[in-house]
């Protein structure tokens, strides 16, 4: 094999200077984005509001697929059909 002239050859010592620089940039900025506290408001808690199913005042509810009603002897829930689309759980009956 021929040897190559110093000109021509790849500086490879320049490829792992970026290499390392590359990888020092992408550890930096995965330890900022764990590190530095979060910008913005504190979020606000939530009044706990009960699902129907947990309001001992809701006696019935659904959630457009089934309608669940509560009686003297537990609560009972109709059969969805096989094309549901569910939605969020509401009181329709107190």
């Amino acid at each position: 094999m021929a040897d190559i002239p110093a000109e021509t050859r790849p500086d490879r010592s320049r490829d792992a200077r970026f290499a390392w620089i590359a990888a020092g940039a992408t550890l930096a900025t995965i330890l900022i984005a764990n590190f530095a506290p979060a910008s913005g408001p504190a979020p606000v808690p939530r009044p706990a509001v009960l699902s129907p199913a947990d309001d001992p005042g809701c006696r019935e509810w659904t959630d457009s697929c089934r309608v669940c009603t509560r009686g003297t002897d537990g609560v009972h829930c109709s059969t969805p059909g096989f094309a549901c689309q569910r939605e969020a759980l509401r009181c329709t009956g107190r």
